[in-house]
């Protein structure tokens, strides 16, 4: 197993890298004690079965540089394979500024392809690669060094398989014409916005039941403050303090340190200090604002009128029509597009792009009354009224 860890070999193996049609990769990574992910190993392959075709790059090694590996993900003339690949772009775009193109997750060809709404690499091995994965250092500390042979072999599995899954797949979508489906998939993941949370709209990911202006204002306030806070110290958002008092804050509204310490929920490192003055400066400011400038949380979903019988038909044709096409229901539509196109909305993704195709032109003639549904044995047929 090649562990590299200059420069110059990195450059070496992504130069060979490049004479190739497609290259997988992986990450190791640890996000527990941070705010952004510490990236422990990289895990690349390209087609070969010789001991260089497959290697491990170790950024943790001193002087190492990972220009040679980012140059190679803005070299459009080669693949780059990834299975569920979120975690690992956000690490590249936020250390390297960069997101691999052209890009291809196997999870989501995985999911066009029929395996299921969540295909997991294991699955995938099992069942196209007829192998399977010795899962025992998942959860390892990989940024402990030396990295054990046991560790090393298991992050190999991850992209000497991926080979295999990869092709696979992709001439299975060649074959049945939905490598565009995929294509369309995955012009989120490629999107640098997808991994930047601006402080400023942090407070739309909190879960709260209270929706008066002023008490939003405060919890916006909160929200930027702790999500500012954790970015610029690296500490994960849930140290600075956790939703729950959060809310409990925006409630109570302290005015001095005093006040914090009266509070049930949140943490007793956050009552003094640096934290206590971002908590109180962040309500003083919600409480001054502008009524006019409340925050305003999308309430357009709860004053639909969702006809739940049709909702429940739509549900029907779409499992019909998943069946039929061997693609996931989860990947079609969610269940909230279906209340939204039983309620009358037609901004919906289900009705766009290669869904329109598969599902959303017969699921508006449900709606339209021209398309019925019948049982035949197991079975669901739709047919013309």
């Amino acid at each position: 197993m090649i562990t590299i860890t200059t420069t110059d070999a990195l450059a070496a193996f992504c130069t060979r890298a490049k004479a190739h049609d497609y290259v997988t990769v992986d990450t190791e990574f640890l996000r527990e004690r941070t705010y952004y992910s510490k990236l422990c190993l990289v895990q690349l392959a390209v087609p070969g079965d010789t001991e260089e075709d497959a290697v491990l790059v170790d950024p943790l090694a001193e002087g190492l540089s990972l220009d040679p590996l980012y140059d190679l993900f803005r070299d459009t003339s080669i693949v780059k394979v990834f299975h569920a690949a979120r975690q690992d772009l956000e690490i590249f775009c936020i250390e390297g500024g960069v997101i691999p193109e052209p890009l291809f997750d196997t999870q989501v060809a995985a999911m066009v392809c029929g395996f299921g709404e969540q295909a997991g690499y294991e699955t995938l091995v099992r069942k196209i690669a007829r192998d399977s994965v010795d899962k025992s250092s998942r959860f390892t500390d990989w940024s402990r060094r030396p990295l054990t042979d046991a560790q090393k072999a298991y992050a190999l599995a991850d992209v000497t398989h991926l080979r295999v899954i990869y092709e696979h797949l992709a001439a299975e979508l060649a074959r049945s014409g939905r490598t565009e489906w995929v294509e369309e998939e995955l012009s989120v993941l490629t999107d640098p916005a997808t991994y930047r949370v601006a402080p400023r709209d942090a407070w739309m990911r909190v879960k709260t039941r209270t929706q008066s202006g002023k008490f939003m204002a405060i919890l916006r306030e909160l929200a930027a403050f702790r999500e500012t806070y954790a970015q610029e110290r690296n500490v994960p958002r849930n140290r600075v303090f956790k939703d729950d008092a959060m809310v409990e804050l925006a409630s109570t509204k302290p005015q001095s340190e005093k006040d914090l310490g009266r509070s049930r929920l949140l943490l007793r490192e956050a009552r003094r200090g640096e934290i206590a003055e971002g908590i109180l400066a962040a309500v003083k400011a919600g409480l001054e604002v502008d009524p006019k400038d409340f925050p305003k949380p999308d309430r357009a979903r709860d004053k639909l009128q969702v006809n739940p019988a049709l909702a429940d038909l739509l549900r029907v044709l779409l499992k019909a029509k998943a069946e039929t096409a061997g693609v996931a229901q989860k990947l079609i539509a969610t269940s909230a597009d279906l209340d939204l196109i039983a309620a009358g909305e037609r901004d919906v993704q289900a009705l766009s792009g290669w869904r329109k195709k598969v599902f959303g032109r017969d699921a508006l003639r449900l709606v339209e009354g021209r398309l019925g549904l019948k049982a035949e044995g197991s079975d669901v047929v739709v047919f013309e009224l």
